[in-house]
């Protein structure tokens, strides 16, 4: 199984960034995962994107901090099995749910399991002990088992790389919009990188635009960030799986412009 993970969409850029690369690439892949928190406008997702995500090719979209940007976007998690939020928030009335199991294109069973760090993040459950309980289910169900892990710190996403090696096919983190370059096959077989990056425009910081982010490290006082257009790129990582075993064969970093994808 051919599996492609992009990381985080940041507005429209990185939306029309995804678009023109999933045009191009879309056949290549069995299974395909997103993170969606910062496709609208830089903060959250909307149930329109999320459909349109969907309707591009997108099997499932994981979230993070920002998924809950957007409270219209509340009763659409409710009610679908292809957008997951953090599982270690408080399960009592905290809208959609942390894990899925969606069918790729030959009909194989794909796990997919959102995670939030806590270092330098808001106080929430313990992800280390929440991803084994759920895995204690999904197991029962398919030995191909993604997870996206939202956190700040490094340390904390190695941590749980190698906490998760030999339980999941591949576990990847999201959330600081830098790509790493430390992709790699962990000893017992779990595809791991420390961040796979984001999905817009590289004319910004973080891909919010400098002129609203850079007087905020200037003065510390609060400012209303903008997306940054130009020089789009996406990050993303692709992986092939060991249907049979579940353990991850291969994995490679995607970092592309969109002048790249065009001409591809």
């Amino acid at each position: 199984m051919k599996v492609l993970i992009v990381g985080d969409i940041v507005g429209s850029p990185g939306r029309e960034t995804l678009k023109a690369f999933l045009e191009k690439k879309r056949s290549d892949y069995d299974f395909i995962i997103v993170n969606g928190e910062n496709s609208a406008a830089g903060f959250g997702i909307t149930g329109k994107i999320a459909d349109q995500l969907l309707e591009w090719g997108c099997d499932v979209i994981t979230g993070g901090n920002h998924i809950w940007d957007k409270k219209d976007f509340y009763e659409y998690l409710d009610k679908t099995d292809r957008v997951v939020r953090p599982a270690n928030y408080p399960d009592e009335g905290t809208p959609g749910k942390g894990y899925t199991i969606v069918k790729d294109r030959n009909g194989n069973k794909v796990g997919v399991i959102s995670i939030q760090g806590r270092v330098f993040m808001p106080p929430i459950d313990c992800p280390f002990k929440k991803v084994k309980e759920i895995l204690e289910e999904v197991r029962k169900e398919t030995r191909v088992i993604i997870v996206d892990f939202h956190a700040e710190a490094t340390s904390e996403k190695i941590a749980m790389g190698w906490h998760l090696d030999g339980y999941v096919s591949a576990i990847y983190g999201t959330h600081t919009h830098i790509q790493t370059a430390d992709e790699r096959i962990l000893p017992e077989g779990t595809g791991y990188i420390t961040d796979v990056g984001m999905t817009g425009s590289t004319n910004g910081i973080i891909g919010m635009s400098i002129n609203s982010v850079l007087p905020k490290f200037l003065n510390a006082l609060p400012q209303r960030f903008e997306i940054a257009e130009g020089n789009e790129r996406i990050n993303a990582i692709e992986i092939e799986i060991d249907l049979e075993t579940g353990e991850c064969k291969n994995i490679e970093r995607i970092n592309k412009t969109l002048t790249q994808i065009n001409f591809m």
